[in-house]
């Protein structure tokens, strides 16, 4: 029978910059009676991480460009805040009031950068938070670490939540990927009825972010690490990858 089980690790504290984030999973584990087991996937919230890392921002201290108090007034948003998503982008994909969407630096278009109010901390709507700098690395280090602590191979997924073109919602998506394939060709399979797939290939490490959202959640819920057990890749496919496997060039990308 196959099964796949999530399971959400409790008791973790507000994170503050320079946190030791691994060493502090790991005691929340063994407190909790979870023991990892090799290919246990670690899907991680990217904020946590960013707070760890120092990603954390006072609007006070942000001067607006021109081009920045151009896009405030014609999406209605802060100029200090669209500053930092100009900042943190390479290009504006679409504008209207209310939503300023962009290629962030690390090659996906989103709203906002990425940057965002929400549980960043004391200050109110004057502290925001930006996406790790470098979320592959960031799980590279993670894994790393929690290796040398429990003595486990494990993926890592870095997460954070993002909208689609035409549909409603957000979802989980990887932002950082180690030690788990991300993307998944499945091109030149078979189906049931002996057909060769000519264009199937799927966003795992999406997929596997998406599960774990579910759990996390996005308000109050103070879960951002969960556990994921008995993900089983087809034969030859269980290469590592990383998130920014997943990132289609701009000359593909049909919505930019």
């Amino acid at each position: 029978m196959t099964s796949l089980t999530l399971q959400s690790i409790p008791g973790l504290p507000i994170i503050q910059f320079g946190d030791d984030l691994a060493w502090m999973i790991a005691d929340c584990a063994r407190r909790a009676d979870i023991n990892f087991q090799n290919r246990d996937v670690l899907v991680i919230t990217s904020k946590i991480v960013s707070k760890a890392e120092g990603r954390r921002v006072d609007l006070r201290t942000i001067t607006p460009s021109a081009r920045a108090i151009d896009y405030a007034e014609k999406t209605a948003k802060d100029p200090r805040e669209v500053e930092l998503v100009l900042r943190e982008s390479v290009e504006v994909s679409r504008y209207r009031k209310g939503a300023l969407l962009v290629r962030h630096k690390l090659g996906f278009i989103s709203a906002n950068a990425g940057i965002d109010h929400s549980n960043v901390g004391p200050g109110g709507e004057e502290w925001v938070l930006l996406l790790p700098a470098d979320p592959d690395g960031s799980a590279n280090a993670l894994r790393d670490r929690l290796k040398t602590l429990t003595g486990v191979e494990m993926g890592v997924i870095l997460s954070d939540t993002h909208g689609r073109p035409q549909r409603r919602g957000n979802v989980g998506v990887a932002l950082g990927v180690a030690g788990i394939t991300a993307w998944l060709d499945l091109r030149g399979s078979v189906d049931l009825f002996g057909r060769a797939l000519q264009h199937t290939d799927i966003g795992y490490a999406d997929e596997v972010a998406a599960a774990a959202d579910l759990l996390s959640g996005q308000a109050a819920e103070g879960l951002p690490v969960t556990v994921v057990r008995g993900l089983i890749l087809p034969e030859g496919r269980a290469r590592a990858g990383r998130a920014a496997d997943l990132y289609r060039l701009p000359e593909e990308d049909l919505y930019q």
